[in-house]
């Protein structure tokens, strides 16, 4: 007997890089320019901030554009240094990972 079985998924979009001054960036870059790494969202140590943790947006420790900076940014874990611009770079396109299994019996 032979069977042919294809299963689909959905298309993934993975994007480590963002698009005008990254509101949108939903990446997870946790590190900034200077190779900081970002204190979490839902954490004030060792910098109290105003955020609210909201659904899926300001969460673990990754870059975000919460008030419209010029690009996506965090809190440091540095006592030293209170927040940091991330290293995202702009996307110069969209890219799409497609997942496609074919079975054989």
């Amino acid at each position: 007997m032979f069977i042919t079985s294809l299963d689909t998924w959905s298309l993934i979009s993975v994007e480590e890089c963002m698009h005008c001054s990254g509101e949108n960036y939903r990446g997870k870059i946790s590190t900034t320019e200077s190779g900081l790494t970002c204190q979490r969202w839902d954490s004030q140590k060792p910098h109290n901030h105003g955020y609210i943790i909201w659904a899926g947006y300001l969460e673990e420790n990754y870059c975000r554009n919460p008030d419209g900076e010029p690009k996506p940014w965090c809190f440091t874990e540095s006592p030293a240094k209170r927040w940091e611009f991330c290293s995202v770079s702009r996307c110069s396109e969209q890219f799409y990972t497609s997942i496609i299994r074919n079975t054989w019996f």
